[in-house]
């Protein structure tokens, strides 16, 4: 969807009032910028580019703004943010808003105006009228966590965006390394599609470039501890005390996942699908998947017997009746050799 507006706007195609929503602030942005930057020329934002809060600003004043003519050029845009009263949701504001006036606006914008709505809610309040109406005469775009399958069409539109090419082995590689978060993707596609020039981004290079986070280094010490890989594991372990992290928080991670394997293993044995499961667990579904694979490596009473030895462990390293590396490691030793 984004991709198809992005295009319609690159043809100067262009709406008079774009909806904005969801809870994916990297898409949301890039939406905006994308309005921005085909309906005005730089020069001109100074004259013709304004946003408004509307948790600071009445909307009759932005609607003021784009009632007036643009100044040296064809269009103007106007953007509001925070508008609180497509929700359900209560808010302390004491700014009030003429609805009906914008209700009209919306009926009869101004036509050499692009008026964008930027909500950053997960959902709107379809009850209102002036959402109903907004659904029916602007450009949408819903902007909320995308499955597995869009993620991995967004990143390899991203390196192409980027001069390159993605294989898939690799574009599966990034997301268990970077992990799903939109910005920190791109950040990491184009820092390996200047280094490569041209083609496409291997497994390889993902391996060498990609900025490993300690949640990262966490996953592979579980990928160890289910493959029941003791030496690699410890090998994992002592870098993550290199590089200064606390044996309580690698703990928590550690405990944290495991927890998520086994309420991801009991959902789907209840047959829930991973977009369900990842709904109630509130995880992104590329994490479901990650845990349904871990899952089917132990049965239940391992997972139950794994997770009491994590709570004896946290019990001794607070209390302090062991060295908290110490505890780690015979925990390590101990989850390895469960049955």
């Amino acid at each position: 969807m984004l991709l198809e507006q992005i295009k319609k706007l690159k043809a100067k195609k262009f709406a008079n009032i774009y909806l904005l929503y969801g809870s994916e602030q990297y898409l949301l942005q890039e939406m905006k910028n994308a309005i921005i930057e085909n309906v005005l020329e730089e020069h001109e934002h100074d004259f013709n580019l304004s946003s408004y809060d509307m948790e600071e600003t009445s909307i009759d004043l932005a609607i003021e703004d784009a009632e007036t003519l643009p100044f040296m050029g064809e269009k103007r845009v106007v953007i509001i943010t925070n508008p609180f009263f497509l929700t359900a949701e209560k808010n302390k504001s004491k700014v009030e808003h003429n609805i009906d006036r914008f209700l009209s606006y919306i009926e009869s914008p101004a036509p050499y105006t692009v008026f964008v709505i930027l909500a950053s809610y997960e959902k709107l309040d379809e009850r209102k009228k002036i959402v109903k109406t907004l659904k029916k005469t602007s450009d949408v775009l819903e902007a909320n966590t995308l499955n597995e399958r869009d993620l991995k069409q967004w990143i390899t539109q991203k390196a192409k965006e980027y001069g390159t090419g993605i294989e898939e082995d690799a574009a599966e590689e990034l997301l268990k390394i970077a992990g799903v978060h939109l910005a920190v993707l791109a950040q990491e596609i184009n820092k390996m599609a200047m280094y490569i020039g041209s083609g496409n981004i291997t497994t390889e290079v993902v391996q060498k470039l990609a900025a490993k986070t300690m949640e990262h280094n966490v996953f592979e010490l579980i990928e160890s501890i289910v493959q029941r890989k003791i030496d690699r594991a410890l090998e994992i372990l002592f870098e993550l005390y290199r590089n200064n992290e606390e044996p309580i928080k690698i703990h928590a991670l550690l405990t944290n996942q495991f927890r998520l394997v086994y309420q991801v293993k009991d959902l789907t044995e209840q047959g829930y699908s991973q977009q369900k499961i990842a709904s109630i667990v509130k995880v992104h579904p590329y994490r479901v998947k990650l845990a349904a694979q871990h899952g089917r490596r132990f049965s239940r009473p391992e997972l139950m017997n794994l997770i009491d030895n994590l709570a004896e462990a946290d019990y001794s390293m607070k209390s302090g009746n062991i060295d908290k590396r110490l505890a780690i490691e015979l925990l390590l030793l101990k989850l390895a050799n469960l049955k």
